[in-house]
């Protein structure tokens, strides 16, 4: 069966850096966009990032823009999250999921087939 496994989270302070890791498992990877999301206590959860298949096309949600980035190495069948300049307010479960086919409407959780259990991070300040 698809297995999405996240790791790499943890608690940091204000300023500082994380990079999580996404292994897949039971798909074909390089033929799925994989995305980032994540849900803050009390929130729900919302969209961070997304990769198409090739890696050739990114989007970011405008409050990560310029300290997130997302990357893919489809011959490890993993995607990562490259988290700088961390704030309190990033302090959420980050969850990996798989859509396909295609890189559409990669920021409605409605467009992914499959979903991670989710890593914590929390920042403090």
């Amino acid at each position: 069966q698809v297995q999405l496994i996240e790791s790499g989270g943890g608690l940091v302070q204000a300023g500082d850096s994380l990079r999580l890791s996404c292994a897949a498992s039971g798909l074909t990877f390089s033929t799925y966009t994989m995305g980032w999301f994540r849900q803050a206590p009390g929130k729900e959860r919302e969209f961070v990032g997304s990769i198409s298949r090739t890696g050739g096309s990114t989007d970011a949600a405008d409050s990560v823009k310029g300290r997130f980035t997302i990357s893919r190495d489809n011959a490890k069948n993993a995607v990562y999250l490259q988290m700088n300049s961390l704030k309190p307010e990033d302090t959420a479960v980050y969850y990996c999921a798989a859509a396909y086919p295609g890189f559409t409407a990669t920021r409605l959780q409605s467009r992914y087939n499959y979903w991670g259990q989710g890593t914590q991070v929390t920042v403090s300040s």
